[in-house]
């Protein structure tokens, strides 16, 4: 489905999530659940969203706690088996991955990352001592943003177990007491457009938001992780599916899946299987039909292979 959702993909936002396990006593990893508030017994799941499209590209549920560092160079060789390419951007908090991992990703040199360092209290130190007049301005123009106005400061670091030097961009302003810390491995882009590019990394987890709300993602009961897998995969599909029809509708593009499944799937009236070879579905009257006989989905009338070869039409009441 990428190279039909998105062939021109460049940038990705990547990010775990754990499904809380709900049967008997379980033998699962701990993984702290956002919507109890604490850890609990869970399949750690991962997730690789395109930005622009914000439709899931990758997912996978099969890994344990040691195995999620090594998610991020998984997902680099997927990309490239499927695409021929190298991913351009990639953005995630700290929690995803290890120095040495972010070591490996830059040895690639035609793959750049924006993550966030985690804040020691030496550095905060370091960076609170510093002259007002080290710290450059500039605005985040991104609308209903509560924090526009930011000061920075751009330097080289040296991390443990990453090899050669990283840039860091320590931004005030951002709605938290203490600087903000981001790391990358591109050295000229403006610190005002990764800042900005990295804020909208949140679409992923208004995706997995959205997952959740319609897709029940975190009623999985199973503990058996490649069950979750395949559940997990599903719902990356369905996502996909569910932007593909987004993109027919005009004026739906940037719909989310519960909106269209309201007002475009869920929906009744009459399934009929004639001669045995063609199947129509005649459309009860609902305020958007127009929208859907307007988009021509079911135009050119084709044979579906996965359907015996049968013809698919609709009819609108």
């Amino acid at each position: 489905m990428s190279p039909l959702l998105f062939p021109e993909a460049n940038s990705f936002s990547l990010d775990f999530h754990a499904n809380g396990h709900r049967g008997e006593e379980t033998d699962l990893e701990n993984h702290y659940q956002p919507m109890r508030g604490e850890a609990g017994p869970s399949v750690l799941t991962f997730f690789a969203m395109e930005k622009k499209s914000r439709v899931f590209c990758c997912a996978n549920a099969d890994l344990t706690r040691s195995q999620q560092s090594g998610e991020v160079l998984r997902f680099i060789d997927f990309w490239r088996k499927l695409m021929g390419k190298n991913p351009e951007w990639l953005y995630f908090d700290s929690k995803l991955t290890t120095y040495a991992e972010l070591s490996q990703i830059t040895k690639k040199k035609d793959i750049w990352f924006v993550t966030i360092r985690r804040r020691g209290s030496s550095i905060v130190r370091r960076l609170s001592a510093l002259p007002e007049s080290d710290w450059e301005q500039a605005v985040i123009d991104i609308p209903k943003r509560c924090h526009k106005r930011i000061r920075y400061v751009d330097e080289r670091v040296t991390l443990r177990d990453y090899e050669g030097e990283s840039r860091q961009i320590a931004v005030k302003g951002l709605g938290r007491e203490q600087p903000t810390l981001f790391l990358t491995n591109n050295f000229e882009a403006r610190p005002r457009e990764l800042v900005m590019n990295y804020a909208r990394r949140n679409g992923v987890e208004d995706a997995l938001g959205s997952s959740v709300n319609l897709f029940y993602l975190d009623c999985l009961s199973s503990e058996v992780r490649l069950n979750v897998a395949l559940d997990t995969v599903l719902t990356a599909l369905a996502n996909g599916c569910y932007c593909w029809l987004g993109n027919q509708l005009l004026g739906f593009d940037q719909s989310k899946p519960k909106a269209l499944y309201r007002k475009f799937v869920e929906t009744s009236g009459a399934v009929e299987i004639e001669n045995g070879r063609r199947i129509v579905v005649y459309f009860d009257r609902r305020a958007h039909n127009p929208i859907l006989r307007e988009a021509l989905i079911d135009q050119p009338i084709t044979e579906i292979p996965w359907l015996a070869n049968h013809t698919l039409e609709f009819v609108y009441t």
